[in-house]
């Protein structure tokens, strides 16, 4: 399901990094022999073919074995369950219907904004145009100076972010079903496929703002540890101001690109602080449990 998302950002993504991506490899097959398959081989100790089931019994799969993208869902599934109005509580907060009224009241502003910004800044950000339609953990992840294999929890907590943050957003664009901006000017001219949904609020915003909001709640808790096993203010203070500016610069990139107007983007900065409030609010064992686990990983 998570690829029929499509070019919302990282949820169609997450499907690519398979297990693999999840805990840091390139992805691998293997090979087994023709004549004689590695379950008949024989145990050079016993004599007995390898083919037998381990003595521990096994009854579950394992929280640790669940690969990111996939835990995701269940916290996303938790969250539903818990809060089931989520969706009204955000769609009665005025900013965030104020944006949306303010972007129909004012489409050909919007456009002359979107035209200026692919005449004066598209040939520079196409590059992160590009490289930020697919997936955009990899800018996270360089910020951070991390990968899933060395922060397989922080790993986590961006995966249930940028799903929650599809979730969300696709929510609002079913019911509100705005234009794009590419079907009153055509001529804008997306250098990227133009998505298979609407334009209102931004996906990529509000993932990316989402990402954001979480990766502060797992700094806050690793702040708090004692006995010298605190992250330093400082080193918190730099990584969320990086993580600030890129959360915005994703968001600007779809604008630049044609994809999206201004008010998309501010709609989706403003989803995902409401959903943070509500995610925090709410009782969300998954999520509260997957934070302090990624606490853990940022203590020096």
């Amino acid at each position: 399901m998570t690829g029929n998302t499509g070019n919302t950002g990282n949820t169609g993504n997450t499907g690519n990094t398979g297990n693999t991506g999840n805990i840091g490899g390139d992805g691998w097959f293997i090979a087994d022999r023709v004549d004689l398959p590695f379950a008949t081989r024989i145990d050079a100790q016993t004599g007995g073919e390898l083919g037998e089931r381990r003595r521990t019994a096994v009854t579950n799969f394992n929280d640790r074995q669940w690969a990111a993208n996939w835990y995701a869902w269940r916290a996303l599934h938790e969250f539903i369950a818990n809060k089931p109005d989520w969706a009204a509580i955000i769609d009665a907060d005025q900013q965030f219907t104020t944006i949306r009224t303010d972007l129909i009241a004012g489409y050909d502003h919007q456009i002359t904004e979107l035209v200026l910004a692919a005449r004066d800044e598209r040939p520079d950000a196409m590059g992160l145009i590009l490289a930020q339609d697919g997936e955009f953990f990899t800018d996270f992840l360089s910020v951070l100076t991390a990968r899933p294999g060395s922060h397989p929890k922080t790993w986590r907590v961006l995966h249930i972010a940028s799903l929650i943050g599809s979730f969300a957003a696709l929510f609002f664009k079913d019911k509100y079903d705005l234009p794009r901006p590419t079907q009153l000017c055509p001529a804008l001219l997306p250098p990227i496929p133009v998505p298979g949904h609407s334009s209102w609020p931004s996906g990529h915003a509000t993932q990316a703002h989402l990402m954001k909001k979480l990766m502060i709640r797992v700094f806050r808790v690793a702040m708090a540890f004692t006995n010298g096993t605190a992250m330093s203010t400082g080193d918190a203070d730099v990584l969320i101001a990086n993580l600030t500016v890129l959360a915005d610069e994703i968001a600007r990139n779809r604008e630049i690109a044609g994809l999206h107007y201004g008010a998309d983007s501010a709609a989706g900065a403003r989803l995902a602080e409401l959903l943070d409030g509500i995610l925090t609010a709410a009782v969300a064992s998954k999520l509260d449990a997957m934070i302090a686990a990624a606490a853990l990983e940022w203590r020096p």
